[in-house]
C-alpha cells in the first residue's frame, strides 16, 4: 500500500480530489462541532419540543440571508431582553414602592411590515402585582402610548393584538400603526425606517420584588437557516444531521466493505462447499428487495436507527461485490507466496488474513469510500418515507417534515433545498474522492 504521504501527493493531481477532500474535512469538522456547540440530550430535546420552547422564532420564516436576493427587504425577526443581558434595567427606589426602566432600541431598515410585536414578561414578587406601562418612540420623536398590563408571574402582552391601541392608531393594526408616519392616512402609508424604542416602565409595590421583560419582535425571515411550522430553528437539524449522516455513511460502508473482503476470501480458500453456500448465498440476497424490506421493518417493528442500522448491515453482508472480489482472490490464491506459506505450514486463518486480504486493501480503500453516500442517503430515503427515527434531527426528517406541511405548494423552498443540497454536497464529495483513489490505487485506471 503506498505511503500516505505519496497517496495524498497524488490525490494533489486530481482538483476534483482536492475539492471532494476539501468538502469532506469541513462536513467531519462540523461532525466534531455539533456534539461541543449543542449535546445529543439537548438537541434532540430542543427538537421535539413545542411552540412554547421556540416562542421567539416566526413560523415559516425563511433564512435572513434571503434578503440579500430581494428587491423588497423582508423584517428580520429579533428578540432582546434583561435576562440575557441585552438589555439593562434602570432601578429606581421609592418609598413604598420602586420603578424599573426598561429600554429596547432597534433599527428597522425593511420594507415591510413585522407579523407580530410581543413582550414577555416574567415577575418575582409576593402579594402585589407589579403595573407595567409601555410606550413607543418613533425616529421622528413621537411618543405613542401602547398600553398599560398587570403583570402576574408570567404574562404576555401581545402588541398586534391590542384592540385599543389599534383604535388609537386609527383602526391600523399595531404592527403596521405604529412603523407609519401618520396611522390616519389610510390612502397614503408611509413606512418610516430608523431607530426606534420600545420603552417599558414597571412600578412595583414591594421593595423585593423584581420584573424581566423580553421584546420579540417577529418579521417575515429568521436566522441562518430558517424555521418551519413548529418555529423550530433549522439549524439544529442541519447541524446534527451531519454528524448523523456521516457516521451512518461510513460504519456502515466500513462493516459491509470489509465484511465482504473477509467472506470473499474465506470461500476461495476453503473451496468447496463453503464457497458454493456463500455464493448461493450471495446470489439470493441479490435479488432480495432491500428498501422494501427496511420498510417492512420500519413499518411493522421499529423506526429506531439503530434498528435499521443493524438491518442494513445484515442485509448488505452478501453484497455483489463478493462476486468480484471472489474472481481476484482466485489469481492471488495461485501466488507463490501464498503457497511458500502453505508449505511452512502456515494455518488457514493466518493466510487468509495474511497474505490474502491484505493484497486487496488498496482496492478496499476507493471502494469504502464510494459506498458512503449510498448509505447516507438511505437512511435520509427513509425518513423522507416517515421512517426515520422520529427522535433524530436529521437531514432525511427535515425533508419529509417539509413535504407534510406543503413547503413547496406554499413557496418555502429553503425548508426542501437546504437539507437537499448538503445531501448532494455530501455525496458528491465522497464520490469525487473515491473516483480519484481509485485510480490511484487501481493500476488498469492509472493511466487513463
Amino acid at each position: 500500500m503506498k505511503g500516505l504521504k505519496q497517496t495524498l501527493r497524488e490525490l494533489g493531481r486530481y482538483p476534483s480530489a482536492v475539492a471532494g477532500l476539501i468538502i469532506i474535512m469541513i462536513l467531519l469538522g462540523i461532525s466534531i462541532y455539533a456534539p461541543i456547540a449543542m449535546p445529543y440530550s439537548e438537541a434532540v430535546s430542543l427538537w421535539r419540543s413545542d411552540e412554547n420552547v421556540w416562542y421567539r422564532n416566526p413560523k415559516f420564516a425563511p433564512p435572513a440571508w434571503t434578503n440579500w436576493f430581494r428587491s423588497e427587504k423582508l423584517a428580520t425577526s429579533f428578540a432582546m431582553g434583561t435576562e440575557d443581558g441585552t438589555i439593562k434595567k434602570e432601578v429606581i427606589e421609592g418609598e413604598t414602592t420602586k420603578t424599573i426602566n426598561m429600554v429596547f432600541p432597534f433599527d428597522f431598515t425593511a420594507d415591510t411590515f413585522p407579523d407580530e410585536l410581543s413582550i414577555f414578561f416574567k415577575s418575582n414578587f409576593k402579594e402585589k402585582e407589579p403595573f407595567a406601562s409601555v410606550t413607543w418612540i418613533t425616529p421622528d420623536g413621537r411618543e405613542i402610548r401602547v398600553g398599560d398590563v398587570s403583570l402576574g408571574a408570567t404574562e404576555t402582552y401581545r402588541i398586534s393584538q391590542d384592540e385599543k391601541l389599534k383604535r388609537r392608531l386609527g383602526g391600523l393594526d399595531p404592527q403596521m400603526g405604529l412603523f407609519v408616519v401618520d396611522p390616519k392616512a389610510k390612502d397614503v402609508l408611509v413606512m418610516q425606517n430608523g431607530r426606534y424604542e420600545l420603552r417599558v416602565s414597571v412600578v412595583s409595590f414591594e421593595k423585593d420584588a423584581d420584573v424581566d421583560a423580553e421584546f420579540v419582535f417577529y418579521g417575515q425571515v429568521h436566522g441562518w437557516f430558517g424555521t418551519d411550522h413548529m418555529r423550530r430553528d433549522l439549524g439544529v437539524a442541519l447541524l446534527w444531521g451531519t454528524p448523523i449522516a456521516l457516521a451512518f455513511g461510513l460504519v456502515a460502508s466500513l462493516t459491509t466493505t470489509v465484511a465482504h473482503l473477509i467472506i470473499a476470501a474465506i470461500g476461495v480458500w476453503y473451496g468447496g462447499w463453503i464457497d458454493e453456500l456463500i455464493q448461493r448465498i450471495t446470489e439470493v440476497n441479490l435479488v432480495i428487495p432491500f428498501l422494501p424490506i427496511l420498510i417492512m421493518i420500519g413499518t411493522l417493528y421499529s423506526r429506531s436507527i439503530f434498528v435499521l442500522f443493524g438491518a442494513t448491515i445484515l442485509l448488505s453482508l452478501f453484497g455483489g461485490a463478493i462476486k468480484s472480489l471472489r474472481a481476484t482472490f482466485m489469481q492471488i490464491k495461485e501466488a507463490p507466496y501464498v503457497e511458500a506459506a502453505r508449505s511452512y505450514g502456515a494455518s488457514n486463518w493466518r493466510i487468509i488474513l495474511q497474505y490474502l486480504i491484505p493484497r486487496l486493501i488498496p482496492l478496499l480503500v476507493p471502494a469504502l469510500v464510494t459506498a458512503i453516500p449510498g448509505y447516507v442517503f438511505l437512511e435520509a430515503s427513509l425518513a423522507v418515507l416517515g421512517l426515520g427515527d422520529p427522535i433524530l434531527p436529521t437531514w432525511g426528517k427535515l425533508i419529509n417534515d417539509a413535504s407534510s406541511n406543503g413547503a413547496l405548494y406554499k413557496g418555502l423552498y429553503y425548508w426542501v433545498l437546504e437539507p437537499a443540497v448538503l445531501l448532494m454536497i455530501a455525496g458528491l464529495a465522497f464520490a469525487m474522492l473515491g473516483f480519484s483513489l481509485d485510480r490511484i490505487f487501481n493500476p488498469r485506471l492509472r493511466g487513463n
